[in-house]
């Protein structure tokens, strides 16, 4: 008989055997793992398109809120001819921040369009629809902010609630 720190070979070596995991034993985990993802990622999904719409709606507001506050600081009053009139060095202090300014934030593009010195439109719309957002959002100088499913909304849509 063989001893090796004073311990029989023969249990060292039923030892080493015994330890480790089973090729089985490491699919089954693998399978449970592959299970929990497939039925956890949709919720994920669905929580970060509620987010975006989330903020795509805060952001309207935020525009709308700009345009509203330029509108009352410049004489003869007028909106802004685009996003970019809301940033320095056209007004300073900035009504808002230069990357909502560029037109995209949080998975939506904002569209602004200067209708008149007493009038404007800002649509938003998801950049990947069913990924980054399923509603396109309105919104004038009027500041009810509009919804719709499906395509570009306006002034007639139904109006976000909250």
């Amino acid at each position: 008989m063989y001893y090796i720190d004073n311990i029989r070979y023969d249990e060292v070596k039923m030892t080493a055997r015994n330890s480790g995991f089973t090729l089985v034993e490491i699919m089954v985990v693998v399978g449970i793992i592959m299970i929990v993802l497939t039925l956890a990622l949709p919720n994920m999904l669905r929580s970060r398109i509620s987010a975006n719409e989330a903020a795509a709606v805060a952001n309207c507001r935020l525009i709308s809120n700009a345009c509203q506050g330029y509108y009352a600081n410049v004489v003869p009053h007028t909106y802004p001819l685009s996003l970019e009139g809301l940033i320095k060095p056209t007004s300073n202090p900035p009504y808002i921040d230069t990357t909502l300014a560029a037109g995209t934030k949080q998975g939506y593009l904002f569209t602004y369009a200067f209708v008149n010195d007493d009038s404007f439109a800002l649509l938003a719309n998801p950049k990947n629809v069913g990924r980054t957002g399923n509603r396109y959002f309105y919104v004038d100088e009027m500041g009810t902010i509009t919804n719709k499913e499906g395509g570009e909304a306006g002034p007639d849509d139904n109006p976000v609630s909250g």
